[in-house]
């Protein structure tokens, strides 16, 4: 039996010697290099490749049958001639007697100069979809109609057990991938990409580091990335892990306009297949001054992916960031978007998203709420937010240079006339009617943008500051799509009152259309007037009416093109630096044939009521009755407000309504022939003016004077008459004196 074992022994040594030495002989007697016309063979008819050789054949067979390939290139059967992939080296190893038990053991695997161009035609053809092919040919024939195929017998397999891979390393040195589409003309590129890993086992965590520079020609975009982690696959449970990645990088090109962006990004990444679910979490996120930290989850991948997760980006300058990227923001007061911050909850499909639970801080303004993406190809924005205070102004682009020399232009006309134009005695000329255009011919609208909006607006503010007016528990509710804007409420309170707007601007024609619905309540006219800079020439609370049309894409073009009709009242107010008591003094010391005494004092005048009513056409405002209720006296009035430059026409009439004994001058003593009688006022000039621009109608006094002479007249003829003529042949005689 011990000389059996021996025997065997020997038997065993000897066959081991047998095959270590046919090893060694066909290592070194054989090469594979002879070989290689037989090697493209075989790539075509097993593979369907087109596989090119320059370089020579290294190998070995035991105990590692080992690779390696030098100069070497691939095309496809349909063209052989044109190369999507080539490298300068392929070297790599494997183990024998494993692969007997379907057990893959390699050493170093190492790519050297590798090279992959994917192009799509101008057809829409990938080269790639050729890969394994067999080009066709005539000789291949389908089958005859009519003719019955060919019967195929299906037959059942049993899966394949999975690969057991063990690999030392993998490293690729200076490899490039290009890809560019013929139709579009668009490249991207990959290049110097540089990849080492560490031992690659199943279920093991596997050390990663990819270095690569990025590229696109539309448009012109360079990034260096760098990428590091450790990568774990499970593939019996279709888990696939990225654990401690850390991606950095940089990013210049034209849309940066010059500017560099570096970017870096962290986290733990998780696919499990089996579960359809893929993680992104631990997110750090960051871009130049910008940092943000998060959490993603994808379900359903098998179907329609719906993502979750949360963002939280730390405050920072949003202005900053927007110029260091090479962007550039509209012009704005100085210091706004520097103090910036977001929580929200994030939700998605591959078309949509939406930020839930938003905690955004803007400046000094803290929004909540939700907006929300609802189909990225439409641009769908749906937005419900709450602020607690809002300052739009500082976030609007300021006057142009040609709006602020027509606002000098007309501010120099308006106080040149003022000057001239003190309404205290009334003895200075009529104001002249402004002439310069009062508005913007800057383009007022992005039309081109409005069109293609689809919004859904709900917004809320505890203050909002808009065109200097300070709105309290303001609320606006708008949507828009397809080029029509509908603006449903506008609402808020203003100082002590309150007002609310409805209107629709439609885009879908050439000429922008603005209609628009305003009503306000008790509201400090004069407080708005001061809001826009303007000296008030009238206190006291407005209640108006409105409902106008306009056109065109500015200020000017809207203005001259206004139509519509409005209805006002202002209460308990004054007519600021206009003495129109004074006024009627001077008119009545004229009948009297007296002359004024005292200097005019520019005192105001207290009104009760304001009222009246007023039809827009092209621009121009028609208000034909004007009535102030005045104590002791009634206001009428009947003219025009030319609000393209913003001047007024008005002929006004004073009626004395009772005994004003106390007027400031002996020369103007109102006795009771007086009372009853209008008298006239003509009020010409910029609208700024008020009260101001009024002086006596000379032209109408004359009437006044007639109808007076005419009742003193009759005064005699019943004085002279008595009872000695017929009450008709008396009236007569007093109308002809009246005439």
């Amino acid at each position: 039996m011990k000389a059996f074992g021996k025997i065997l022994g020997l038997v065993l040594l000897g066959l081991l010697l047998i095959i270590v030495a046919l090893g060694f002989a066909l290592t070194h007697l054989f090469d594979p290099n002879d070989y290689k016309d037989e090697i493209r063979q075989i790539a075509r008819d097993k593979a369907h490749i087109e596989l090119t050789l320059n370089g020579d054949i290294g190998w070995s067979l035991f105990p590692w049958l080992g690779l390696e390939l030098h100069e070497a290139s691939v095309a496809t059967l349909a063209k052989p001639t044109e190369p999507f992939a080539d490298l300068q080296m392929l070297g790599l190893s494997v183990r024998v007697l494993p692969l007997l038990r379907r057990e893959v053991q390699m050493s170093d695997v190492r790519v050297e100069g590798l090279n992959l161009r994917l192009n799509r035609d101008k057809d829409g053809h990938g080269n790639w979809e050729d890969i394994g092919k067999v080009p066709a040919s005539p000789t291949t024939a389908a089958a005859t109609p009519g003719e019955p195929a060919g019967e195929t017998t299906a037959q059942v397999e049993k899966p394949a057990q999975p690969i057991r891979l063990d690999i030392d390393s993998l490293t690729v040195n200076n490899a490039r991938v290009e890809y560019s589409d013929e139709k579009t003309g668009k490249q991207f590129s990959a290049e110097s990409i540089q990849l080492s890993t560490g031992a690659v086992h199943d279920s093991t965590n596997i050390p990663v580091k990819l270095t690569a520079f990025l590229g696109t020609n539309q448009p012109v975009l360079r990034v260096r990335t760098e990428l590091n982690g450790e990568l774990r696959f499970e593939r019996a449970l279709q888990r696939y892990k990225f654990e401690d990645m850390k991606l950095t990088g940089e990013v210049a090109g034209d849309p940066l306009q010059g500017k560099t962006m570096t970017f870096a990004a962290q986290g733990q990444l998780l696919l499990d297949k089996a579960a359809n679910v893929a993680e992104w979490t631990g997110i750090k996120v960051s871009a130049n001054q910008l940092r943000a930290l998060g959490e993603l989850k994808v379900n359903d991948l098998d179907k329609t992916p719906q993502i979750n997760g949360a963002l939280s980006i730390a405050q920072f300058d949003l202005a900053k960031f927007i110029d260091s990227i090479g962007q550039t923001l509209p012009a704005m007061a100085e210091g706004s978007l520097s103090k910036v911050e977001l929580v929200s909850r994030i939700a998605g499909t591959p078309t949509s998203v939406s930020f839930d639970n938003i905690n955004l801080k803007v400046d000094d303004s803290s929004f909540s709420g939700r907006i929300a993406v609802e189909d990225f190809a439409k641009q769908s924005l749906r937005a419900v937010l709450k602020a607690d205070s809002f300052n739009v102004d500082r976030y609007l682009k300021p006057k142009s240079a040609e709006a602020n020399s027509t606002t000098q232009v007309r501010q120099a006309e308006v106080a040149n006339t003022e000057a001239s134009a003190m309404a205290g005695a009334g003895s200075t000329p009529l104001p002249d009617a402004p002439t310069k255009t009062a508005w913007s011919n800057d383009r007022l609208l992005p039309v081109e943008r409005l069109s293609r909006l689809d919004i859904d607006a709900d917004l809320t503010f505890g203050q909002l500051t808009l065109d200097k007016l300070p709105i309290r528990n303001a609320a606006l509710k708008a949507n828009g799509q397809n080029g029509l804007l509908t603006l449903e409420n506008l609402r808020g309170e203003l100082y002590e009152g309150n007002f609310e707007a409805k209107g629709s601007l439609d885009v879908r024609q050439q000429v922008p259309a603005l209609n628009m619905q305003t009503q306000i309540s008790k509201v400090p006219v004069e407080k708005i007037l001061e809001s826009q800079g303007k000296n008030p020439p009238i206190k006291g609370l407005v209640t108006l009416n409105s409902n106008l049309t306009g056109s065109g894409n500015s200020q000017k073009a809207l203005i001259d093109t206004l139509n519509g009709n409005a209805s006002f009242v202002i209460n308990n107010g004054v007519l600021l630096n206009a003495n129109l008591e004074q006024q009627l003094c001077k008119g009545i010391a004229t009948l009297n044939r007296k002359t004024l005494s005292g200097e005019p004092r520019g005192k105001d005048t207290p009104f009760q009521e304001l009222k009246g009513n007023l039809t827009f056409r092209n621009g121009v405002a028609s208000n034909p009755d004007l009535k102030v209720r005045i104590p002791g006296m009634t206001v009428n009035g009947d003219g025009d407000v030319d609000l393209r430059v913003l001047g007024m026409d008005y002929r006004v009439g004073i009626i004395v309504e009772g005994d004003k004994s106390d007027m400031p001058d002996p020369a103007c003593q109102v006795g009771e022939k007086f009372v009853g009688i209008e008298w006239p006022l003509r009020c010409r000039g910029p609208l700024e003016l008020g009260a101001k621009a009024c002086r006596l109608d000379n032209e109408r006094m004359g009437q006044v004077a007639s109808r007076l002479a005419g009742d003193k007249i009759s005064e005699k003829i019943d004085e002279k008459l008595g009872d000695k003529v017929s009450p008709e042949l008396k009236n007569a005689l007093k109308g002809l004196f009246k005439r």
